[in-house]
């Protein structure tokens, strides 16, 4: 038995807060009890207004294997299993719903459900070893919540061939369909995190922010809806003070000052 916590909670002064899931004799599988504890430390990163970004990573040889299967073997009932998924429902909605941006950073494996974790964080960085999969249906279980992660981060064919196939695809491959933003060698992979980082925290959070949540209410909306929305959100973002000493630097020919 093991005192650890299964989500391991580190936050800089900068704000910035790095999430390490720790089940690593386990992948970091998502078992019950890992769900709750990443739903609990998102909520506190939510609560938190002096955070600025969260870093998701994985302790040992990989970032996450997906559903723990021997859990969920253990209590075959319709019931369990719809609760179990609306709660890693609710825990990979509250990734996209945060005000600050999130971060995979990505080593080892990425599978089924652990691939749909990569999927929702809003931005990812992978070594280049790493490997990505849906392989659900290679059990006859094919990876329905994932799809709805995987459809939206790559094209409707390439997101179908990997849910159909179960196949793995390596880390350049999960770059070029959209997967991921950036591969680099398992030695730069923290090097390669802290840059992304350090340019997001150079920004002023207020419009970080608000351009989050409007990137996601736009995608689901139709194209002039997306317009009205985008326009009264960058109309609210210009009068906040940030903005305003930012345009005013850029008049003047000068760094803003942000503090």
């Amino acid at each position: 038995m093991t005192t650890e916590p299964l989500v391991q909670y580190e936050k800089d002064a900068r704000g910035v807060v790095t999430l390490t899931m720790n089940r690593p004799q386990a992948f970091n599988s998502l078992s019950e009890a890992m769900i709750e504890s990443l739903q609990a430390a998102l909520d506190r990163v939510a609560a938190d207004e002096s955070a600025r970004v969260v870093v998701l990573a994985g302790a040992g040889k990989a970032f996450c294997a997906g559903h723990d299967l021997k859990e969920m073997r253990a209590e075959p009932s319709q019931a369990y299993y719809e609760d179990l998924f609306a709660a890693c429902g609710r825990m990979m909605m509250t990734i996209q719903r945060l005000p600050v941006p999130v971060i995979a950073r990505v080593h080892g494996i990425a599978t089924a459900a652990g691939c749909q974790l990569v999927a929702m964080c809003d931005l990812a960085i992978a070594a280049r070893d790493a490997r990505f999969a849906v392989s659900g249906v290679n059990l006859g279980l094919f990876c329905s919540t994932p799809s709805v992660a995987l459809s939206r981060n790559l094209s409707r064919k390439a997101a179908f061939e990997m849910l159909v196939t179960g196949d793995f695809i390596v880390a350049e491959e999960a770059r070029a369909k959209g997967l991921v933003n950036r591969v680099v060698d398992g030695e730069q992979l923290d090097a390669e995190v802290e840059a992304l980082v350090a340019r997001i925290v150079a920004k002023p959070r207020t419009a970080v922010a608000m351009g989050k949540a409007l990137f996601y209410r736009q995608l689901e909306e139709r194209i002039q809806t997306a317009y009205d929305d985008a326009g009264r959100t960058m109309a609210c973002n210009m009068m906040d003070e940030s903005a305003l000493e930012g345009v005013q630097a850029f008049i003047d020919k000068r760094k803003p000052d942000w503090r």
